[in-house]
């Protein structure tokens, strides 16, 4: 019990306590770097002894999504609190960052500009330490990861209220990349202008069409009559707004943050809990993580019920799937793709047979990759 005639002495042996905490954690946080850099070490010398097994582009593989998911699933399920689990396993995200940058920092590209919240999911996944960059499509930045000009990509697939994302989609059908980890986002929209202006002031709201699309409602309620333009990005509208007083963007805290905006209003998005999901792509697969998700481009013969028969062996397997989708064949008139996600590593014996099944009754089946489930 605190002695309330003596609150310093006990403040005192707090902070003491805290001091020591800290020395504590600073000498196993330098003890994992130095794991970190003993795996490095082990992984040289392994590429010295073997060739190019295990390598991309004859460098070795430092990171591997399976095994950060499983590290961050095993944070969150042994925390005890009084931390929240997620909080915890955002921090050791960060320390798995900076080690991992001293085997060999990690280069990643996303849809840009900067300020987006493809950079927030890159960021996100890959912790702070990791060496980014900005690219204007989505097809330069599935070009640049198959130039080996960066180790990985990161672009947006779908969105919770507006659906998919075709060009991501379209740009796997050509691709020999792989998926290789998700992320998922909660999107929370601002609305944004430069310090000082004023309401009465705004003239133009800019976005990318689909911020403006998601919180439509709010702004036909809230601004009515107010221009809104359609820009390549929030972050491009973050831009504008900065350099104009009479402009408005739409956007997040990354670019209110980068571009030093303020807030007119906050949480404008008219569903809650809208969300946007991202895909990180690279030249290799990953392994099963225990809590994994395919995915796969299939198209059918053009005949009654090709697409029963395609899904009936994951029904009668009991795969969940999580996603189907449709696109045009660029190749043969009325005919489709079909994006197919579902739960579960074609590796797994379970997985491999449906698999196997339903290349029996297609006319392409393109695995795009096995993945950990989003963790954060």
């Amino acid at each position: 019990m605190i002695d309330p005639l003596a609150p310093e002495a006990e403040l005192g042996r707090i902070r003491a306590d805290i001091d020591e905490v800290d020395r504590q954690i600073q000498t196993l946080l330098n003890r994992r770097a130095e794991c970190a850099q003993r795996v490095a070490e082990v992984k040289r010398a392994e590429l010295l002894a073997s060739g190019a097994g295990g390598t991309v582009r004859g460098q070795p593989t430092f990171y591997r999504p399976e095994r950060e998911a499983q590290v961050l699933r095993s944070v969150m399920e042994r925390n005890t609190g009084p931390l929240p689990a997620e909080e915890v396993a955002h921090i050791f995200r960060e320390i798995m960052s900076v080690c991992l940058a001293l085997e060999r920092p990690v280069r990643v590209a996303f849809l840009g500009p900067e300020g987006t919240f493809t950079q927030a999911a890159a960021l996100k996944h890959f912790g702070h330490a990791v060496h980014s960059s900005a690219l204007g499509t989505i097809g330069a930045v599935f070009e640049d990861v198959e130039a080996g000009n960066v180790d990985y990509g990161v672009v947006p697939v779908e969105n919770s209220t507006e659906g998919m994302v075709t060009h991501t989609l379209d740009n796997f059908i050509r691709s020999p990349l792989k998926i290789c980890g998700e992320v998922e986002m909660p999107i929370r929209l601002h609305l944004l202008a430069a310090p000082g202006a004023t309401a009465g002031g705004i003239r133009r709201i800019c976005a990318h069409q689909q911020a403006l699309a998601q919180c439509r409602g709010w702004l036909e309620k809230h601004w009515p009559g107010v221009e809104q333009a359609a820009v390549s990005s929030n972050g491009e509208a973050a831009r504008l707004a900065a350099l104009d007083a009479s402009i408005a963007a739409v956007a997040g805290d990354i670019a209110r943050e980068g571009h030093g905006l303020a807030s007119l209003a906050s949480n404008i998005q008219d569903y809650a809990d809208n969300t946007t999901r991202f895909l990180v792509i690279g030249r290799e697969g990953a392994r099963p993580s225990g809590r994994d998700k395919t995915s796969i481009i299939a198209s059918t013969h053009n005949r009654p019920g090709a697409l029963f028969r395609l899904l009936e062996p994951f029904q009668r397997e009991q795969v969940m799937l999580t996603r189907i989708d449709t696109r045009p064949s660029r190749t043969e008139t009325w005919t489709y793709l079909f994006f197919i996600e579902f739960e579960g590593h074609q590796e797994d014996p379970r997985i491999a047979a449906v698999l196997r099944e339903i290349q029996e009754q297609t006319v392409m089946i393109k695995i795009l990759g096995s993945y950990p489930q989003a963790v954060l």
